[in-house]
């Protein structure tokens, strides 16, 4: 880590804030809908902390986004019930693989024409391809 990193100082350098710029663009052409922390919890019907928690348990994962580099959850990830349950396994088997929660959430919204559905690892664990996904999540982080 530098010693001015911009993940702990949103004014950091110029290229540091043009490289966070960089890659929230490459985020949103990927990510259609984005959730805040506010908002996720609203749809929950659940508290700010239980919200945290839930990022802090793996059981969403957000990423650091935008001008006030606030916390933002992709809005597939959840819904008024609570997180995707689908979600958590693929989850832990790409961190431990040593991804990043940015990386992470760029490989399940990556587009693979070797998918069915939409081709993407969010859109076939959401239909039910659990097994498959998780099985590319282990060769992936592996």
């Amino acid at each position: 880590m530098s010693s001015h990193d911009s993940a702990t100082d949103p004014a950091g350098p110029p290229a540091a804030l043009a490289a966070d710029a960089a890659a929230d663009d490459s985020l949103d052409a990927l990510v259609s809908q984005w959730l805040s922390v506010p908002e996720a919890a609203q749809l929950q019907g659940i508290s700010l902390s239980d919200v945290r928690g839930q990022l802090k348990e793996r059981q969403l994962v957000g990423v650091r986004r935008g001008p006030n580099n606030a916390v933002a959850i992709p809005a597939a990830f959840v819904t008024d019930e609570g997180p995707r349950p689908q979600l958590r396994g693929t989850v832990m088997v790409l961190a431990d693989g040593g991804m990043s929660d940015a990386e992470l959430v760029r490989w399940l919204f990556t587009r693979d024409d070797t998918l069915p559905e939409d081709g993407t690892p969010i859109g076939c664990l959401l239909a039910g391809h659990k097994t498959e996904i998780r099985r590319r999540a282990m060769e992936t982080a592996f």
